[in-house]
């Protein structure tokens, strides 16, 4: 059996396709070339990189200097127990004193305070009393024992013949409350004592009442609780005053307040501070 010439020859456009991959491009040229030889040197030529553009000094643009980190705002240090001694041993007067405090940098209780509760009462009074801070009610107003306790502290004085108006003195070792009324430090108690002593020596009571532990404590150097220490008589000493003043610790009215029961006792403290003074 023989074959035509059409089944043997390849159709003459995939000719011209197989002509095209090989890469002749040119029907017609002026002189031979062999495809095949410049093919395998197109394979070979890799490109040259080019050298990167000559940039003068003065073609650069300028960049900015990096900015210093900033600082942040400086926060005053706490006052230390030297500088607080120094700054109330300063006041005269009551109104220096309150100035005085008002004027103390660095404390973080007055920061978070809403005002500064001083005192309240006349001068030279039967009785001091003195308790540990201020609370919620007290940080508002701006005045010592205005809320539940306070009111509870007003009955029992009155009914001893005490008045904080006529003849008796209210005040705190703290004159910030300290945030959701927690316990003072010992850190916060040491920068205030200098001027609760300061305050003691200017209203100069004729007998002292540290009211509740922490303040019984302080200022009568003790380490024993409210309990132990209550209805007892001390004798509260400083060098800023001529003789030593009587102290009564006496329950918190606070306390009081979350412990009827212990209302007797303090009645019989009450009686005890009214024949003190009579």
């Amino acid at each position: 059996m023989s074959l035509s010439l059409n089944e043997t020859e390849p159709a003459p456009e995939a000719l011209l396709q197989l002509y095209v991959e090989w890469g002749a491009d040119e029907a017609i040229s002026e002189e031979t070339a062999d495809w095949f030889a410049a093919a395998g040197k197109a394979e070979t030529i890799r490109p040259v990189p080019a050298d990167p553009p000559h940039v003068s000094i003065s073609q650069q643009t300028p960049t900015a200097p990096a900015e210093a980190p900033k600082r942040a705002p400086s926060v005053p240090e706490p006052p230390s127990d030297k500088a607080a001694r120094a700054l109330a041993g300063t006041a005269q007067t009551l109104e220096e004193l309150r100035a005085a405090l008002e004027s103390l940098e660095g404390f973080p209780l007055k920061v978070t305070a809403t005002n500064l509760v001083f005192g309240e009462g006349v001068e030279r009074p039967e009785v001091m009393f003195i308790g540990e801070a201020p609370g919620a009610d007290e940080d508002r107003q701006g005045r010592p024992f205005v809320g539940a306790s306070g009111r509870l502290l007003d009955r029992m004085m009155q009914s001893i013949g005490l008045d904080r108006a006529e003849n008796a003195y209210i005040t705190n070792i703290l004159p910030w409350r300290p945030p959701g009324n927690r316990e003072p430090t010992p850190a916060e108690i040491a920068t205030c004592l200098p001027f609760i002593r300061r305050h003691i020596a200017l209203v100069k009571p004729r007998l002292l009442v540290p009211v509740g532990g922490t303040s019984a404590k302080t200022l009568l150097d003790q380490r024993q609780g409210i309990m132990r220490l209550r209805g007892r008589q001390f004798e509260y000493t400083d060098p800023a005053l001529e003789a030593p003043i009587p102290a009564v610790p006496f329950f918190h009215p606070a306390f009081l307040l979350r412990s009827a029961g212990q209302k007797a006792l303090a009645w019989r403290d009450l009686l005890t501070i009214k024949q003190i003074i009579q």
